[in-house]
This record gives structure tokens, sequence and C-alpha cells, in this order.
């Protein structure tokens, strides 16, 4: 019979096999890693995960949900550290970048793919909700000032979809060498921006 464990040593096995699950996943796509490749890698029997999760999918949502929390504290803590709304945008946007090019493995989990079930995850569906809540928020702020015109919502996904796009070219090596990524992003936003305050 399996020792019991505390709930500490239980958290800490779950996150290095979250940590271990998240590299091995999109390095090779979930649908190609089994439970025994992850038992091995951490040294540890074919049975052993099953202990701390369901399945894979249990798994897998383990990984997006802690990814997705990585990113929203990032997106959270940078939209604290601003007042003016525009500045609040880049700093949001700036944190947004930064967690896609240091954690690319986790930032591929979270939206090169989705799991049909993820509404029986419910820490998944909190996490995802705060990081696209704080996309909300600054998209608002830009509202409130009168930076932007229209429904936040709208407007929080036309500069997702114009960072995650760019930032997809650029984790691919598909921008082109005379371009730098940095200034891209600033140059898109400005557009954007001035778009999005007209009235029409």
């Amino acid at each position: 019979m399996p020792r019991a464990l505390s709930p500490s040593q239980v958290e800490e096995f779950r996150e290095r096999l979250c940590a271990a699950a998240e590299h091995l996943f999109a390095e090779h796509g979930p649908e190609a890693v089994t439970m025994r490749q992850l038992a091995a890698e951490l040294g540890v029997s074919p049975m052993t995960p099953y202990r701390y999760f369901k399945d894979k999918d249990d798994i897998l949502a383990a990984v997006r949900a802690s990814g997705f929390a990585r990113f929203a504290d990032a997106m959270e803590a940078a939209y604290h550290s601003e007042s003016d709304p525009v500045a609040v945008s880049e700093a949001v946007g700036r944190a947004y970048v930064r967690f896609a090019l240091e954690q690319s493995d986790a930032y591929r989990l979270m939206f090169d793919l989705s799991q049909p079930n993820e509404a029986d995850y419910p820490e998944l569906v909190a996490a995802s909700g705060r990081a696209r809540a704080m996309m909300v928020a600054q998209a608002q702020g830009l509202i409130d000032s009168g930076q932007a015109k229209g429904d936040p919502e709208v407007i929080a996904h036309i500069l997702w979809a114009n960072l995650h796009g760019g930032l997809v070219l650029q984790l691919a090596g598909k921008l082109s060498p005379r371009i730098d990524p940095s200034a891209l992003r600033r140059a898109a936003f400005q557009t954007l921006l001035k778009g999005l305050a007209r009235d029409d």
C-alpha cells in the first residue's frame, strides 16, 4: 500500500510533474506523450502519476491552468504599475510579450490548442478568465479616458489578436530580418489606437 502523503508533498510532486509535462507536451504535442513517458521523466514508476492525476487530460488541464495563472499574475502586476491608461495598456502588452517569449512552452499550450472538456476543470476556467479579464480591463481604461471608442471586449480582442499574431510569427521565425519585433509592436499599437479613437 502506498504511504500517505502530506498536502505539501502532493503539491510538490504535482508541480514537478506539470513542469515536466509542460515541456514534453509543447515539444511533442500532448497526444504523442504517454503517462509512462511522464513517469520516466521524473524517475518514478509508471503508475505513480495516477496517484496525483486522473489521466493525461487532467495533467494537461493543470499545466494550462498554471500557465494562465502565471500569465494573469504578470499582466495584473503590469496593470497596477502605471496610472495613465495608455501607459497601462503598453505595460500590459509588454508583460504579455515577455511571458510569451520567456515561457514559450506554456504560451503555446495555452493558445495553440484547446481541450473540448475545458469546462470540467474549474482551475483552468478561472485562470484563463483572469487573463481575459485583464485584457478587457486595460481596454476599458482606454475607453474611460477617451483614447478609444467601442465595446471593451471587442477592443481587447483587437489588441490581443494583434499581439498574438505578431508573436506567433516571431516565435516561428517568420518575421523579415529587417523587422524589429518590438518596433513593430509599438507601431501596430499606435496605429490601432488612432483607429480606435475615431467616431466612425
